[in-house]
């Protein structure tokens, strides 16, 4: 029988953990992307419903050609307002995720090298 083991030495080294922090922050950036798609696809088609199931709709009508037809109302649409509105404000959320994730990555704030210090650099400060 084979027991399932999870070798997690990689993350406790540095560099281990920081590939770990960038594509966390790809898998963010891509999350974020999604719901910018997702929720955009949605409020249009939102407002083709709306377009489609408006007054205009009786016009359009063949039994309605001979006779006389009115135009009642249509269903409330305010909750499908508010899951566009909804979508919108994770897509932010996501957004700011992904901007403390970024800060967190060495991409933000790349690693001092010595090469900064034979250019000019402020050296860094020695003990007390």
């Amino acid at each position: 029988m084979s027991s399932f083991q999870l070798n997690l030495n990689p993350l406790k080294e540095p560099l281990g953990f920081i590939k770990v922090l960038e594509w966390d922050f790809v898998v963010t950036l891509v999350a974020t992307f999604l719901w910018l798609v997702s929720t955009s696809a949605w409020a249009k088609a939102l407002t083709d419903i709306k377009i489609a199931t408006g007054h205009n709709i009786v016009q359009e009508l063949k039994p309605c050609e001979k006779l006389t037809c009115y135009f009642g109302s249509v269903t409330s649409m305010g909750s499908l307002n508010v899951s566009v509105i909804f979508g919108f404000l994770n897509m932010i959320l996501w957004g700011g995720n992904a901007w403390f994730v970024y800060k967190e990555t060495s991409l933000h704030s790349p690693s001092n090298t010595s090469a900064s210090h034979n250019q000019g650099g402020i050296p860094p400060p020695s003990g007390i």
